[in-house]
């Protein structure tokens, strides 16, 4: 099983990064080469939301560089953590995702991210666990940092 942690710092409340995470949002988001589509909304805030994500894999995989998962939030504590389980292929695998947002006062947060992967078939998991998860995981930290900025400034932004 691979495990994957970083943390980065916003200026945002814990409130403010939940909403940029749970509030309101089209039903298809893209973010660079990610794809998110919302299945099911879930209930009581998102607990049970269903999305089908699509990202780069390595190419040698076969699947022309593109993989798929089935995320599903199994638990919610706003404003202070979250949990997914998926599976996921071509490699079929089973990640678990979880943030939690530190509240630093004076409006800041510090997000932590916490991901393992663990691939089923025994053989591949010796073969390409790693190295798979490693090419998934890579630029996470800035791609959800610049997500989350990006997304506290659509929040921000005065309505008309």
């Amino acid at each position: 099983m691979q495990r994957h942690e970083f943390s980065f710092e916003i200026d945002a409340t814990p409130d403010e990064v939940w909403q940029v995470f749970h509030g309101p949002k089209p039903r298809v988001m893209e973010h660079g080469d990610v794809r998110i589509e919302v299945l099911h909304p879930g209930a009581d805030g998102g607990n049970g939301l269903v999305r089908h994500c699509h990202f780069r894999v390595p190419k040698y995989l076969l699947s022309g560089g593109r993989a798929k998962s089935w995320e599903w939030l199994t638990e919610l504590d706003p404003p202070k953590r979250w949990r997914y389980d998926a599976i996921g292929k071509p490699l079929w695998s089973e990640p678990t995702g979880i943030t939690e947002l530190e509240d630093l006062g004076d409006g800041r947060t510090r997000v932590h991210f916490t991901e393992t992967y663990h691939v089923f078939n025994p053989i591949m998991r010796r073969l390409l666990e790693r190295r798979v998860h490693d090419f998934i995981s890579k630029d996470n930290d800035v791609l959800m940092k610049q997500g989350v900025e990006a997304g506290l400034k659509a929040l921000r932004r005065p309505r008309d």
